[in-house]
């Protein structure tokens, strides 16, 4: 259903992969926008079991897309670095195909929120009082990953793998 790599020699490993998501801050959300646009958003998340969450407004165009298609990409970019005299870039990133789900259930809402705060800043009790404090005007969106691929410069492999 998702297509291969056309560079594979580039691919990275899927723990790699899971490894950049976990320690990564901003991705960018594309989603099918207003009249068949592609619409992206940076935003801040959390990758927990194979699902990323994110809190946002419950109105606007990403909510309104949402609706319409649950169907989305993520991209997280863990390295780029341009090296000017060699006219490249030393890149390293990973797109999550998946679909997106806005929680509904306060439960859900919570158990998200939880996560995500905590990735931030971590206390506990902290992030449960500002929970509480936002729990009626708090969306929160889960996607969950059907496809997710890692790819990076051709140098980067070399500097991995030296022989």
């Amino acid at each position: 259903m998702f297509r291969k790599m056309r560079r594979f020699n580039q691919q990275i490993s899927l723990s790699e992969s899971i490894e950049i998501l976990e320690k990564g801050k901003t991705g960018v959300l594309a989603v099918l926008g207003d009249n068949g646009y592609p619409y992206t958003i940076p935003l801040n998340y959390v990758y927990s079991d194979n699902k990323i969450y994110f809190h946002c407004a419950k109105t606007g165009h990403k909510i309104s897309a949402l609706q319409n298609c649950d169907k989305v990409s993520f991209c997280v970019v863990d390295k780029d670095e341009v090296v000017a005299e060699k006219l490249t870039t030393y890149f390293r990133s990973v797109v999550v195909f998946g679909k997106a789900k806005i929680l509904t259930e306060t439960e859900d809402i919570v158990k998200a929120a939880q996560i995500l705060g905590l990735k931030y800043y971590n206390n506990p009790e902290f992030i449960d009082s500002e929970i509480q404090n936002f729990i009626n005007t708090l969306c929160c969106v889960q996607i969950s990953a059907e496809h997710i691929t890692g790819k990076q410069a051709k140098e980067l492999i070399s500097e991995q793998n030296p022989r």
